[in-house]
C-alpha cells in the first residue's frame, strides 16, 4: 500500500462539477492498493499517517501531529504505475477494483479521513502547505 501525502491549507474533490468532499488544514492522502496488501497494510499506513508530525510546533518546526486537522483520501491506483520500460504506464502491480475498494474504505474509516469516490475521474484541489510531501509504502 503506497500514501503520496501532502500537507495541505485546504484541498477539495469534485465529481461531475459537484463537490464530495472538502477540508481545511490537514493532510490530503492519495492512497494506492496492490495485490499483497491486508488489513496489516491498512492498520500500519493508517496509524502512521495520523502520527506523522509534519506540523509546526510554536518554534515553526515540523514537530506536531494531525491532532484536530483533517485528512481527506482519494483512491490513486496510478502510485503503482510502472514507466521502467517505455511511456505508457504499465499498471499491472495495482490491485483490481474488488480488492482495492474495501482496503481503500477500511484505510479511511481507520484514519476517520473524508474520502472521494473509488474509481471515479475526480478533480483534486489543493492547496500545499510548505510544500511538505511524503511517499510512506507499507512495504
Amino acid at each position: 500500500m503506497r500514501a503520496l501525502v501532502q500537507r495541505v491549507t485546504g484541498a477539495s474533490v469534485d465529481v461531475g462539477g459537484e463537490r464530495v468532499a472538502e477540508i481545511g488544514p490537514g493532510l490530503l492522502v492519495l492512497l494506492g492498493v496492490t495485490h499483497e496488501d491486508t488489513e496489516t497494510q491498512v492498520r500500519w499506513l493508517a496509524d502512521k499517517v495520523r502520527a506523522l508530525r509534519v506540523f509546526p510546533d510554536a518554534d515553526g518546526r515540523m514537530n506536531e501531529p494531525l491532532g484536530e486537522r483533517q485528512i481527506l483520501c482519494v483512491s490513486q491506483f496510478t502510485l503503482y504505475g510502472d514507466v521502467r520500460r517505455g511511456n505508457r504506464p504499465s499498471y499491472v502491480a495495482a490491485a483490481a477494483p474488488d480488492v482495492a475498494e474495501p482496503l481503500y474504505e477500511r484505510f479511511c474509516e481507520l484514519a476517520e479521513a473524508q474520502r472521494g469516490v473509488f474509481g471515479a475521474d475526480m478533480a483534486v484541489t489543493l492547496v500545499n502547505d510548505g510544500p511538505v510531501t511524503l511517499l510512506l509504502d507499507s512495504r
